[in-house]
Parts: C-alpha cells; structure tokens; sequence
C-alpha cells in the first residue's frame, strides 16, 4: 500500500519529513516553499487516491499562487500540531 493511499498515513509521513527537516536545520521559510513544490508537483502529477486528497487537489487547481502558497502553509501547520 502506498502512502498517498491512506489520509492518515499520509499526514504521517507529511509530520515525520517535516521534523526531519526542522531537525536537520531547515527554516521556516523553506519548509513552507517545499510544501508548495510538493503540493503543486502532487495535483499536477498525482491521482489523488482518498476523498481528502481529491479536495485538496481541487481546491489547489482553482487557487493562484498566493492561495496554492496558503493550502501548502495550512498543510504544514497540520502535521505540525500531530507532532
């Protein structure tokens, strides 16, 4: 089974590689700017394969930039509070 297959494994994953780049130094700022590398790479490229993650592809295919950068944020700050 894949991650991307399972919600709450996926915001698992998303919580682990997020302390692991805070663990290895990174900030904030360049957190928030892969979150929306993988956002966008994962509605372009990526079926989604949940109900969760078919929302949030649609929601990021009708945002523009700024919105794309808010969902990617709001992404972040969810797996955070999981930690």
């Amino acid at each position: 089974m894949s991650v991307l297959d399972n919600w709450d494994q996926w915001k698992s994953f998303l919580g682990d590689s997020l302390k692991n780049a805070e663990d290895d130094g990174m900030k904030n700022e360049a957190v928030s700017d892969v979150a929306f590398q993988v956002g966008d790479y994962l509605a372009n490229n990526v079926d989604p394969k949940n109900e969760q993650e078919r929302v949030l592809s649609d929601l990021w295919h009708v945002a523009d930039d700024k919105e794309q950068h808010a969902i990617a944020n709001v992404m972040v700050k969810l797996v955070q509070e999981r930690q």
